[in-house]
């Protein structure tokens, strides 16, 4: 079987201390981001009319909305990354008929010899968007909810607490960073922060399994060494799937298209710190826990 990393001997507990301040720092950010702004919903939430149109020549898009808020459309703009640099998005609050009709008209005054193509358009009504807003948060919750259950029926206290907590840390920082990077989240990236919710539990279990059979074997070495043992004997396993999976998000990620984009960007950020989060947040934690408990363990025993 092919394997890479043999025969490691990285001390990972000895640093638990940093990547608790590290992952600290993520979360506050995020909450407090949530709690001050919030996430950029998509039309898929919101409700409204999406645009992504091309034009002839690349554009300034003080001068795309200068034309737009002279015809009279109100539209966030967003100019595309990926692709050509030509390409833009448009969200318009509110349902029109034909909006790509009055934005062309407007740019194309705006901006003479200019050529507008449509590429893609999205309209969700009003209603349609609140209701997928409340599904989406319901089949995360739900989500989370039945792999806490599985944790906690299948582990040790110790182990349960923190597989539990390294999940939840992998969807909220993943999600902070859509939100620090400006990106929407719609039914697209729903999708792709369960995916990283049953991925990071996965790469967790195997994870725990081994540190429970080292922890057996290796009774007379300490708790931190156990661990490290046993990170370091599946350290191969877990590099080869995370980064055949990242391949993977890379590609879409480049050749996906812009519908993919968020999906894969996504993807790529959740994969990082769902392997992270294996080592430095779900088993530092049970290392932690375990400790406490043979202190409180030791001092009801005098």
């Amino acid at each position: 079987m092919f394997q890479l990393l043999i025969g490691t001997n990285f001390p990972f507990m000895k640093y638990r201390r940093y990547a608790y301040v590290f992952s600290a720092i993520m979360v506050l950010a995020t909450l407090g981001y949530l709690a001050f702004k919030g996430p950029n919903y998509s039309v898929d939430f919101t409700g409204g009319t999406l645009l992504q149109i091309r034009t002839s020549q690349p554009l300034a898009a003080d001068a795309l909305r200068s034309a737009l808020d002279g015809a009279g459309l109100r539209a966030e703009l967003q100019q595309l990354t990926g692709g050509t640099a030509n390409e833009y998005l448009l969200r318009f609050a509110t349902q029109s008929a034909d909006p790509f009709a009055a934005a062309k008209a407007a740019i194309e005054k705006g901006s003479p010899g200019t050529q507008v193509e449509l590429r893609r358009i999205e309209t969700v009504g009003p209603k349609v968007g609140s209701d997928l807003r409340q599904k989406a948060l319901l089949a995360v919750l739900a989500s989370l909810g039945a792999i806490l259950l599985y944790v906690g029926i299948r582990y040790e206290f110790k182990f349960a607490v923190g597989g539990i907590a390294a999940l939840f840390h992998d969807v909220l920082v993943t999600a902070g960073i859509l939100m620090f990077t400006g990106r929407e989240v719609s039914l697209t990236v729903i999708a792709a922060l369960l995916t990283i919710a049953g991925y990071s539990i996965n790469d967790t279990i195997v994870v725990f399994d081994r540190i429970r059979e080292r922890s057996k074997a290796l009774k007379k070495e300490t708790h931190e060494r156990a661990m490290d043992i046993a990170v370091n004997e599946t350290l191969s396993r877990t590099m080869i799937t995370a980064f055949t999976v990242l391949l993977t998000s890379i590609a879409l990620f480049i050749w996906g298209g812009e519908v993919l984009n968020d999906f894969s960007f996504t993807m790529i950020i959740g994969l990082i710190f769902g392997t992270f989060s294996s080592v430095y947040v779900a088993s530092a934690l049970a290392l932690d826990i375990w400790l406490w408990l043979d202190r409180r363990k030791a001092a009801s025993a005098k």
